[in-house]
């Protein structure tokens, strides 16, 4: 099975019920320590590698893998020298 392409992961999210999806780019190198976000989400990574950490676990991230964080879930990121680049499907915190 071939991986989708971006109008066919935001069409599955939307039907899923996500409010919002978009592609997020993101510089060589970028460091974000420890946050939190005001809606859940669910991803997947297209291009580049990632770290993200979650709960004193850090998981290393290619294309092709997918994560998910619950609303107000405490989590820090970290991007390969690359860069990368993650579709992200956001749904509100009153949803």
């Amino acid at each position: 099975m071939s991986p989708p392409d971006f109008e066919q992961f935001a069409a599955a999210k939307r039907a899923a019920g996500f409010d919002e999806v978009l592609a997020r780019e993101w510089p060589p190198l970028t460091v974000l320590d420890e946050h939190t976000h005001d809606f859940a989400l669910q991803a997947l990574l297209v291009r580049g590698e990632m770290w993200l950490s979650v709960a004193g676990r850090t998981r290393h991230l290619r294309p092709g893998d997918a994560f998910e964080l619950a609303h107000g879930e405490p989590h820090a990121e970290r991007y390969g020298a690359e860069g990368a680049c993650y579709w992200v499907a956001r749904r509100a915190a009153d949803k």
